[in-house]
């Protein structure tokens, strides 16, 4: 499709949303009544309603009822397809890893943030120190691994050493090492690629809550006596738990959906594969529908305990 030919369809579509609109103002433009203005709302919400239905809950529904197919999705299998996730020894490595990145990603990338945050904060240098660990934020996963790709980079340790870290492998004296390869340790070498684009979304929201925390607090715990550390511990932790319950459960579905790293670095091979990028090799690689929808309806019911924790936390602080 040219250029030219996408530029007409978004100027169709971009027509056809106004179109709806002028419409629904139109046949709706004379209700002045209480029951004409619910009729006004409905009509303005129905076709966002209708478009979710099409586009996310009738895709939901179908994936769930593939993953208790076989793999062409014309037999049905009943749990097979789950049988074979929690059974199967290379998927139950994916689900270890998957575990593994859920945990320390979230954990080590807020525990990252919030200390920078607090180091920085008031500091001549502020800006600039923010703006130097949140500059991963601007790059792509893709974009993140492919410089990765390069720091692991291996060469016999008698080579010239492109790679940051073989190379300072090789000046501190030591062989040089296959950072992608070796298992287990490649694992969480590629962790680190997410620890390091997601610390400085850890750290803006964090450093943003930390400022917000009222001069008059902070003045008289010092003058109770309180110690930096017990500043840290007493005041600006349960000053700025919303935040770190955001932080964590926004990183963690994140991480739960990691793709990109795993696709561009290694491919899944050496027993680096994740759920989501599983999802894909079963579903466009192996043609194995059912897997495929079984794997991606894990993911969805993994995702949501934290979706629905993160909900009931803001509703409870907004009800103070």
């Amino acid at each position: 499709m040219s250029t030219g030919e996408k530029f007409v369809q978004m100027l169709i579509a971009i027509g056809l949303f106004f179109g709806v609109v002028a419409v629904i103002l139109l046949l709706t433009q004379r209700l002045r009544s209480r029951r004409g203005e619910l009729i006004q709302s409905a009509a303005f919400v129905l076709p966002a309603v209708l478009l979710i239905c099409v586009g996310l809950l009738y895709p939901a529904l179908d994936t769930i009822y593939q993953s208790f197919r076989n793999a062409a999705g014309n037999e049905f299998v009943g749990l097979d397809n789950y049988q074979t996730i929690f059974t199967d020894s290379a998927l139950i490595r994916v689900l270890v890893n998957t575990a593994v990145w859920v945990v320390v990603v979230p954990l080590a990338s807020t525990a990252i943030g919030l200390i920078y945050a607090v180091l920085i904060d008031r500091a001549k240098f502020e800006k600039f120190a923010k703006a130097l660990i949140f500059l991963p934020m601007a790059i792509s996963l893709v974009g993140a691994s492919i410089i990765w790709k390069f720091v692991y980079d291996y060469r016999q340790t008698s080579d010239a050493q492109i790679g940051i870290a073989n190379a300072f492998l090789k000046a501190l004296g030591f062989d040089t090492y296959r950072f992608l390869l070796n298992e287990p340790w490649n694992t969480m070498f590629l962790i680190v690629i997410m620890i390091w684009v997601q610390a400085g979304f850890a750290m803006t929201i964090l450093s943003a809550s930390i400022k917000a925390i009222p001069d008059d607090i902070v003045e008289a715990a010092r003058l109770d006596g309180a110690s930096g550390l017990q500043l840290f511990r007493q005041i600006t932790i349960p000053s700025i738990r919303p935040s770190l319950i955001v932080v964590l459960t926004t990183i963690s579905i994140t991480t739960l959906k990691a793709f990109d790293i795993v696709r561009t670095t290694t491919g899944g091979n050496f027993d680096t594969s994740v759920l989501a990028y599983q999802f894909y090799v079963e579903s466009f690689r192996s043609f194995n529908q059912g897997l495929g929808a079984a794997l991606a309806v894990l993911i969805f019911v993994l995702v949501m305990p934290i979706v629905i924790y993160n909900v009931r936390q803001m509703r409870k602080l907004e009800a103070r």
